[in-house]
């Protein structure tokens, strides 16, 4: 049994982004919501947004032990079929079907949930299930803006919901081992990281505002979101290079180096953040950077993001990766492992991986990667672990590259509040912290 579990976790189907569901507030509290876990500890599930993402998670997290998908949430009826379908696939059970996050909250069996909405659900949904009682595996970037990773973290501890962010990395044996090492010293004093994310992305096209497919609520897609046309280059995926629902490549991607990058330096905030670049590749839809490069100033190190949408020229021979420089030597971690140089470039260490991983792949890299990610938080919602991505890590590394994206788009470099996170001195900036919300859709806890 156990090795037909592994063979399917290694199979998991890869697919494109995941598309949304939502609304807004409820008005039960936690302490109103109870429930006791049955003997054998298992644990309910509720999956949100299942056209990419959270298909592949969907019937990951129905594999787990004494774990039940029970719910998939999804506003567009093929996404809906295909989540339902991915758990079929894996356990032969057919999980209920919803296609209001409102109401699935509202089912007093489900003890968490996993969201995979575009980002401008992200902290919405989460804030609305901390509320509803449920804690919450969240897909990164935890936020659409900083203000809500603020508002994320206080509903969780607000509601006392075990709140996860989607960096995978951080559960991931081989990592941990080379983070451990390289806080002992194994190249000295680390004064400067490189980080990086690549991939051959083609144009999106001029959208036409059409009519909206008669399969998808696009009132519900949007949710917190002001309103705009719907056009035909939107959805699935595109919705990532618009400001109104995306956070570009800085935030799909490149929150996992940065979030590396915090982790092997143990630094919370940036003291200093600046950002150059452009849509550059084509000329069409795109609103966010296809290139873009992001440079960290913090106490006794620098920190770049380089990030390259539409050119996949791999660095260090990766196609995504960091790399530590110290005084002493080098650390270089890729997806699955980590090799550390002396000062003459010649390897002293190497340490890989057998599991193959696909980093630019848009549902997951690597199901085992997925997998040892959800067995933390399954056991940490259990009381049996500590998060390796509890909610409050999820927004530091999240704010760092959101900050990149204010410091391009106002054209200036900012300072920033090392505890915090927070902009100083920059009106411009400021108001670029948070966002607007369709009225009646505002996050409220």
């Amino acid at each position: 049994m156990e090795n037909t579990r592994r063979n399917f976790i290694k199979k998991v189907a890869a697919g494109s982004s995941a598309l949304a569901i939502g609304g807004i507030g409820y008005g039960f509290s936690a302490e109103s919501y109870s429930r006791i876990m049955g003997a054998n500890d298992r644990i309910v599930m509720g999956i949100m947004g299942t056209n990419g993402r959270g298909k592949g998670m969907a019937a990951n997290f129905a594999i787990q032990k004494n774990t039940e998908v029970r719910y998939i949430c999804d506003v567009e009826e093929k996404a809906l079929q295909k989540g339902i379908q991915a758990v079929e696939n894996a356990v032969g059970k057919t999980p209920k079907s919803e296609t209001d996050i409102r109401k699935m909250l509202e089912r007093k069996d489900i003890d968490a949930v996993f969201l995979a909405p575009p980002d401008h659900w992200h902290t919405p949904a989460a804030i609305m299930s901390c509320v509803a009682g449920k804690h919450v595996y969240v897909e990164k970037p935890l936020s659409h803006n900083p203000a809500e990773g603020e508002m994320a973290i206080k509903a969780a501890r607000k509601y006392n919901r075990v709140v996860q962010m989607g960096a995978q990395r951080r559960s991931w044996k081989l990592l941990t081992e080379g983070m451990n090492l390289l806080k002992e010293g194994v190249i000295g004093k680390p004064y400067m990281v490189k980080t990086w994310y690549t991939n051959n992305r083609g144009s999106i096209g001029t959208g036409k505002v059409v009519p909206v497919p008669a399969n998808l609520d696009y009132e519900l897609w949007q949710g917190p979101a002001p309103r705009r046309p719907y056009k035909d280059n939107l959805i699935h995926y595109n919705w990532h290079w618009f400001w109104n629902w995306g956070t570009g490549e800085a935030l799909n991607n490149g929150t996992h180096e940065i979030d590396l990058a915090r982790w092997g330096l143990g630094v919370d905030f940036p003291t200093r953040v600046n950002s150059v670049g452009g849509r550059y590749h084509y000329n069409d839809d795109w609103e966010i950077f296809d290139t873009q490069l992001i440079t960290f100033e913090c106490e006794g190190a620098s920190v770049v993001w380089e990030g390259r949408s539409c050119n996949g020229t791999k660095v260090e021979g990766l196609d995504r990766g960091v790399i530590f420089y110290g005084d002493k030597g080098s650390m270089l971690t890729g997806h699955d492992g980590y090799t550390i140089y002396d000062m003459d470039e010649q390897i002293v260490k190497e340490v890989k991986s057998d599991v193959v991983i696909d980093g630019r792949n848009t549902s997951s890299p690597a199901a085992d990667l997925d997998n040892v990610h959800i067995d933390n938080f399954l056991q940490s919602v259990r009381g049996k672990a500590t998060l390796n991505a509890d909610v409050e890590e999820g927004h530091k590394s999240t704010t760092w590259v959101q900050l990149g994206n204010i410091a391009q788009r106002v054209g200036r470099g900012l300072t920033t509040k090392p505890e915090t996170g927070h902009i100083i001195g920059d009106e411009e900036a400021g108001k670029l912290w948070s966002r607007e919300y369709e009225p009646g859709w505002e996050p409220k806890f």
